[in-house]
């Protein structure tokens, strides 16, 4: 074997590596480089960009238009790069909204993500990136991108560890979760699907040791507040354990099952991402991986606090030890 070949997957874990690590992927790209992202706004990932281009690198750039609520995010990223000569176009509109997080390098590396390409998200939230360097994934990603950049129909194939929305990624997350035996870690900001939390208190009913890591209120629009906090407060009745990040907002998606496999990816727990949008995820088995991903989960468990969701009819309650609202952190 050769020992200086790529490990298959590789781990980025934010705010720990910082913009760098994504500047570092951009820098190495040679001959093309596709990105399809929910929202850019960092000026070290567009400059990147920019020397990428002018050292002859095919760049092709799909932004997600707007949210859910109609927030027009990308509108000045898109035009700078559209002044810089770069072939850029909004996400398709078979989706409401593209959420997914990619980066296809070259034919060597593809980077899918929770993280968006914004200096918020490299500083202040807890999210992840799973490199791969498996030639049949970095194909099925460059697959769904040039279907989206040509409005074609995608039909992506579901025995290589992708999980693509709207195409089945309920039954891959319910399979991930229905597979744990011993423990179960999930570290998710919204729990807005009722097949998904069946799931999980079924396996804390065969005797599964549950731990939820939430983010509270912080980031949930108001009408997912009355799903995620009761979701929440059944989760508890069945014992599930269940703690509300601390220090940073908790914008991961991430579900680790017996400390041998994971799924992480820009899906939240809910229905719209599971049903209407374009949202891409990954498994993950890389030992490597899997001790990055389990020691950054203990460390925000330990440095969390328990947390009983309050009535989701009672906002009296609502705002107790939450951060501060940002209008700029939501979770679509």
């Amino acid at each position: 074997m050769d020992s200086s070949a790529p490990s298959p997957q590789r781990l980025l874990v934010m705010p720990d590596d910082g913009a760098e690590a994504v500047v570092a992927l951009i820098d190495q790209a040679k001959q093309q480089l596709l990105l399809k992202q929910f929202k850019l706004q960092s000026e070290a990932v567009e400059q990147a960009l920019r020397r990428a281009h002018e050292r002859g690198v095919a760049i092709r750039v799909m932004l997600n238009p707007h949210t859910s609520g109609g927030d027009r995010w990308n509108d000045e990223a898109y035009a700078l790069l559209q002044s810089w000569g770069f072939e850029v176009a909004w996400t398709s509109e078979c989706f409401p909204v593209t959420h997914e997080k990619s980066m296809v390098i070259d034919g060597h590396a593809v980077l899918i993500a929770t993280f968006n390409l914004s200096d918020k998200y490299f500083t202040e939230t807890r999210d992840y990136g799973v490199i791969s360097h498996d030639p049949v994934v970095i194909e099925q990603v460059r697959a769904g991108f040039e279907a989206d950049w040509h409005r074609s129909f995608f039909e992506p194939r579901l025995d290589v560890g992708l999980v693509w929305s709207n195409a089945h990624s309920r039954g891959q997350m319910a399979r991930v979760i229905d597979a744990a035996r011993k423990t179960l870690w999930i570290q998710h900001p919204k729990y807005v699907d009722a097949v998904i939390l069946e799931r999980i208190v079924a396996a804390r009913q065969r005797g599964v040791k549950v731990r939820v890591l939430c983010g509270g209120k912080h980031g949930l629009s108001d009408w997912d507040v009355y799903d995620t906090f009761s979701s929440l407060r059944v989760m508890e009745l069945f014992g599930v354990k269940i703690r509300r990040q601390k220090a940073l907002k908790l914008h991961a998606k991430l579900i680790l099952v017996d400390g041998r496999a994971a799924m992480t990816g820009s899906m939240n727990i809910d229905r719209s991402a599971f049903d209407v949008r374009r949202e891409l995820g990954i498994e993950v088995d890389a030992p490597e991986v899997i001790k990055r991903l389990q020691d950054t989960f203990e460390r925000d468990w330990d440095e969390a606090k328990k947390y009983s969701a309050p009535d989701p009819l009672d906002p009296a309650f609502h705002e107790e030890g939450e951060l501060p609202p940002d209008p700029h952190f939501v979770h679509n």
